[in-house]
């Protein structure tokens, strides 16, 4: 029995280490993107490998451009539709959280997140996705990391710029141009709210972007983006 205990306590031991090494990786990580920017994310890397089991020479769009080089339009509508307190809360919309409990128990099902920006960009940075256990957790310690350690405008730059937009398609810059033969930086108010729109499920409005609840969202993101703050 004393030796099972050991042994139990060994491996115990063994994942209490290894945890603490990876939150020392990811704690590296965001701090050196702190001024660096990300060559790509854990969530681009997954969608690439998918994207080359069908086509080997299948490469993702995506082009980096500064935060002052991406549409004012964009920035409000993102924060419209994704996050209304991003610039006020410390990683967390706990109103938000609670509202999306109420609707997923109502519906019965899961129908709304409550994720704010900085926890997308976690999700986008580090993790598979893959749901998992631990996949929550991961994500609420890495989301208080960015916040301790980044400021709001530099993450909601690296997010505008690694967030999907489509099969294939990440960032903003690469979604202008592939949506509306424009660059990030002139985006007017309508096509900006379509993109913000389809940021819940880009790989199906790539495919249905008529579809009428698309349409509907965008109608309401707009009447929203003069009411929001922008870091």
């Amino acid at each position: 029995m004393k030796k099972i205990w050991w042994w139990i306590w060994r491996i115990f031991l063994a994942l209490f280490v290894f945890m603490l090494l990876y939150q020392a990786w990811v704690a590296a990580h965001v701090w050196w993107w702190i001024d660096h920017n990300p060559a790509s994310s854990s969530f681009m890397d997954d969608r690439l490998e998918v994207l080359q089991d069908k086509n080997p020479d299948a490469e993702l769009r995506h082009q980096w451009v500064p935060y002052k080089r991406i549409s004012g339009n964009l920035k409000r509508a993102l924060i419209a539709s994704e996050d209304a307190k991003f610039v006020d809360h410390e990683g967390f919309d706990w109103e938000g959280i609670q509202k999306a409990y109420e609707k997923n128990l109502k519906k019965g099902k899961l129908v709304a997140g409550g994720s704010t920006i900085s926890q997308q960009l976690a999700k986008n940075l580090f993790l598979s996705s893959g749901r998992t256990p631990w996949r929550k957790g991961e994500e609420v310690i890495i989301t208080v990391m960015l916040e301790h350690m980044m400021e709001k405008e530099r993450i909601f730059e690296i997010y505008l710029n690694v967030i999907e937009w489509g099969n294939g398609v990440f960032g903003a810059e690469a979604a202008a141009r592939y949506y509306f033969h424009s660059s990030a930086a002139q985006l007017s108010p309508f096509q900006a709210a379509k993109l913000a729109a389809m940021v819940p499920n880009p790989r199906y409005y790539d495919k249905h972007r008529e579809a009428r609840g698309l349409l509907r969202k965008t109608d309401i993101i707009l009447a929203r983006m003069d009411d929001v703050e922008i870091p």
